[in-house]
């Protein structure tokens, strides 16, 4: 088989779960990863482990402030995406909605659903002058379903659903914005609300290992689809 042309990918939240086992995987296979995330501890120690081309910054998506000069130090130094990955994303604490605390609710809506703005706001108008690349944003099963105890992040992955859906009708030919549902995986967000039994899923090693290459297969076509990553 042919080897793959290697893509530049953006990637949120790369310091931990998904987003630093989809980076290991981008990576193994050719690809550039430009990433960021808030710990900027596991920021410094990507950067150690992953030399130049690769570059990592400390951002937090929430703040529009970080994203746009951050962006802009990316775009010019290595020009617009072929991926743009907004998986960075926080769940609140297992509670009934009427018990989660505002500043909580107010914190996940700023980077489940602000921080995904935010990105695209900053990265997608060179990505459309260019007229080539795929915007995904991570769902969630409970994106397309519900489950008591965690209304914020449902709220916030069916809002995400939603956006990019709508995103998908606004782009030119050539381009995609694909709702993803990564599916379940042992994460510190699943053992939050699955306490010890989030351990009977795979890692997110694991889960990089079928995820990676299924997003590598997207194209425009897919645009606007609500897609899963299969078991």
């Amino acid at each position: 088989m042919a080897r793959q042309h290697a893509k530049l990918v953006v990637i949120t939240g790369v310091t931990r779960g998904l987003g630093q086992a989809m980076t290991a995987k981008f990576i193994e296979l050719g690809h550039t990863v430009l990433g960021c995330g808030r710990n900027r501890e596991a920021i410094e120690l990507l950067r150690r482990m992953y030399r130049p081309p690769h570059d990592f910054g400390a951002v937090d998506v929430a703040q529009e402030n970080q994203v746009e000069p951050w962006a802009a130090r990316l775009l010019s130094s290595h020009g617009a995406p072929d991926l743009l990955i907004n998986n960075a994303a926080m769940i609140t604490k297992n509670a009934p909605l009427w018990q989660v605390p505002a500043e909580d609710f107010d914190r996940l809506i700023d980077v489940n659903i602000k921080g995904v703005a935010n990105v695209i706001r900053h990265f997608l108008p060179a990505m459309t002058a260019r007229k080539t690349g795929l915007i995904i944003n991570f769902s969630s099963g409970w994106g397309r379903s519900v489950k008591s105890e965690v209304a914020p992040y449902c709220a916030s992955k069916w809002a995400i659903e939603g956006l990019t859906q709508a995103l998908a009708e606004e782009l030119p030919r050539g381009m995609g914005a694909i709702p993803l549902n990564p599916g379940i995986i042992d994460t510190d967000m699943l053992r939050s609300c699955f306490g010890g039994s989030a351990s009977r899923y795979p890692s997110p090693k694991k889960w990089a290992e079928k995820a990676v290459p299924f997003i590598l297969t997207l194209n425009s076509r897919d645009s606007g689809k609500p897609l899963h990553v299969p078991a």
